[in-house]
């Protein structure tokens, strides 16, 4: 058990019997009356976003994540296998559990698998990567009306904004956090 006062951004914990994971927190001390700590939380099981106010003095369970290196293989379907870069085994993952990180999902990316009591509650990819551009929009020297960048699509299907400077079959970073072009490689 932890008290309120000491949630982290990303820390996962227990809340009347849902698993949790922190996004937001805020400590605030009104003039008047006690302390309370207000969170925004994702529901692990649903993905749903929950703000939720604490008193100061309320404690909740911490839980404990296992997180595992493993490599994308390939897709077949609604599943998606992934292999064990300790064990070399192989486990497949529906589509439902990763579905936000689909469209930065490459084959043969090492990403992080996280475990609550053997059950995968989702996946961590690497903060940026590069990625090859199918098609995107033909720049047109000295528009900058539209803020100077125009729509790219990734390798994965994905469409994001690039630079107008950007063309196809270039390669970029993209933040997978943000989802933002970070540089041309």
């Amino acid at each position: 058990m932890i008290g309120v006062n000491e949630l982290k951004n990303g820390l996962t914990m227990k809340y009347k019997g849902t698993l949790y994971q922190v996004i937001e927190f805020q400590h605030v001390k009104p003039g008047k009356g006690p302390a309370f700590v207000r969170t925004k939380l994702r529901n692990l099981d649903s993905s749903a976003i929950q703000d939720i106010t604490f008193n100061s003095n309320e404690k909740v369970e911490k839980a404990h994540i296992e997180k595992k290196d493993m490599q994308y293989l390939y897709s077949n379907g609604d599943n998606y296998s992934f292999m064990d870069m300790e064990s070399y085994e192989q486990m497949d993952i529906d589509k439902k559990i990763i579905k936000d990180q689909l469209k930065f999902l490459v084959e043969n990316t090492i990403i992080q698998i996280a475990f609550y009591e053997n059950r995968i509650i989702g996946l961590t990819l690497p903060e940026k990567m590069t990625f090859s551009i199918n098609s995107c929009e033909p720049g047109i020297k000295g528009d900058t009306k539209s803020g100077g960048d125009k729509n790219a699509e990734l390798e994965t299907g994905h469409t994001i904004r690039v630079p107008l400077f950007v063309e196809e079959s270039d390669q970029i970073i993209v933040n997978t956090q943000t989802g933002q072009y970070v540089s041309r490689v």
